[in-house]
Parts: C-alpha cells; sequence; structure tokens
C-alpha cells in the first residue's frame, strides 16, 4: 500500500499489547485515539465505532494500523504507547517501552520531522570505537544510547550506563569490585601512566560524585531531566574514552 511500512509482525506486537485485555487500552479509547488519526490526515479507519465489527480489540487496532502509512504509524504507536489513560506504574509500562525502544531501534528512518539530539555525537562515537575491544560494555552502552535516542529517560537508563562503565573498568582493571570500590585503583593507575595529581585527584572525584548520583537515583524511578541524562551520558563516554586510551593501553 505504501513505500515505506512498518512490518505486520511489529504492528501485530504493538496491537497485542497497546490493546491487551487485562492491561491495554479500552475499546472506546482505541475508536476515539483513531478516528483522531484518521481525521487528521484524512485516512478512513476499517473501524470508526464500538462494539467493533472484528472478532477483538486487538484485530480492530492491527486492522486500523493498517490503514496509515509508514510515519504516521510510527507516530500512532509511539504516541499510544505513551498514552494519557495507562496509570503511572502501570503492569505493562516496562514493556510498552521496550515497544517504543525497538520502534526507534527498527524503524527511526520513519520518523517525521526528527528531533535534533543535543548529546555530543561525536564523542559517543570515539567512545563506541575505543570500546570495541569490550564487548560487553559496548552492548550495555548502546542500549542506554537505543533509550536516550527514544526518549526513555527513566532510572535504567543510567543504570545502563553505570553498569557499562563498571564493566569496563573491571576489564581494563582485571578486578571484580563494584564501580565505587574501583575509584581509588583508577587513580593509581592514572597516576602510574603519568597523570598529574591534580588530573587524578579529579578525575577520581568525578566518578565518585557519578556513583553517588547513580546510586540516589537507584531508589526512585522517575523520569529524569533530560538535560541530566544528557550530562551524565557525555561524561560516561568521557570516562570510557579516557579510561580506555590511558590507562587500558600500555
Amino acid at each position: 500500500m505504501f513505500d515505506q511500512e512498518i512490518s505486520v509482525t511489529f504492528l501485530s506486537k504493538a496491537a497485542e499489547l497497546l490493546a491487551d485485555t487485562n492491561s491495554g487500552l479500552s475499546g472506546p479509547r482505541i475508536v476515539s485515539a483513531i478516528n483522531g488519526y484518521g481525521d487528521k490526515w484524512d485516512v478512513r479507519v476499517p473501524h470508526p465505532a464500538y462494539p467493533f465489527d472484528a472478532p477483538n480489540k486487538r484485530t480492530a487496532l492491527l486492522d486500523s494500523l493498517r490503514a496509515f502509512s509508514g510515519p504516521q504509524q510510527f507516530i500512532i504507536i509511539e504516541e499510544l504507547c505513551q498514552h494519557h489513560s495507562f496509570p503511572i506504574g502501570s503492569p505493562s509500562q516496562g514493556e510498552r517501552q521496550k515497544l517504543r525502544a525497538e520502534l526507534f531501534t527498527r524503524y527511526g528512518e520513519l520518523r517525521p520531522n526528527k528531533e535534533v539530539k543535543e548529546l555530543d555525537v561525536p564523542l559517543v562515537e570515539e567512545a563506541r570505537h575505543w570500546l570495541h575491544a569490550y564487548p560487553s560494555a559496548l552492548t550495555l552502552f548502546d542500549e542506554a544510547k537505543l533509550k536516550y535516542d527514544a526518549g526513555i529517560f527513566q532510572r535504567n537508563l543510567i543504570d545502563d550506563l553505570r553498569l557499562a562503565l563498571e564493566l569496563l573498568v573491571k576489564a581494563v582493571l582485571d578486578s571484580n569490585k563494584s564501580l565505587e570500590n574501583q575509584v581509588g585503583p583508577l587513580g593509581a593507575a592514572l597516576k602510574e601512566r603519568g597523570a598529574s595529581p591534580q588530573f587524578t585527584n579529579m578525575f577520581q572525584k568525578l566518578v565518585d560524585y557519578y556513583c553517588k548520583y547513580q546510586n540516589d537515583h537507584v531508589k526512585h524511578d522517575d523520569k529524569l531531566p533530560e538535560q541530566e541524562v544528557e550530562f551524565l551520558f557525555e561524561m560516561t563516554a568521557s570516562f570510557m574514552k579516557h579510561i580506555v586510551r590511558v590507562v587500558a593501553v600500555q
């Protein structure tokens, strides 16, 4: 029907989740939302009234999604994942976040009017380059980037960043200690590689405060300010780049 579409398999998965009998949107809410999109884009929707003339609301939502173009499907799924009717702490929240992240990962090119992220892309890409010898850390770093691109600024994003950094430090220092307990050894390694006392002290203090910030947010699952997540992301990338370039390279 359209040149660029989201696969039927993915649309089916989205419909299964968003119109789930127990944790999804109600039939009337689906009708209201889809009719709104149909009116906005002048698209004739297949099930404009409730009760549906379909076997169930999941089928009705899938039929409706297929009536739209790929970019329109992208917007609909992204917005339905964050529909105001889902209560805070909804049982489906985690799955909806995963679906939204996968949407951005697989079909990000369909997103109309893509926002220009403020994240320092060259810095992130340089960090990724240095992490290729450390696949476990790189995988978590990439997962955090996908969540950032999807606008998911919850605690699990900074958890991914912290664990990625911790795995890198464990590998570089050949130690299984937690990140908090690697601050001293990191300083010693920097000093051994010729870092100035002032730089070594600053680096250690930054890592220490980084850990304290992370630990404070472990107790909460609130959405974090985008500016803080951006700063933490770039700080993590800077830590990683310097650790691999200076500490790991002998």
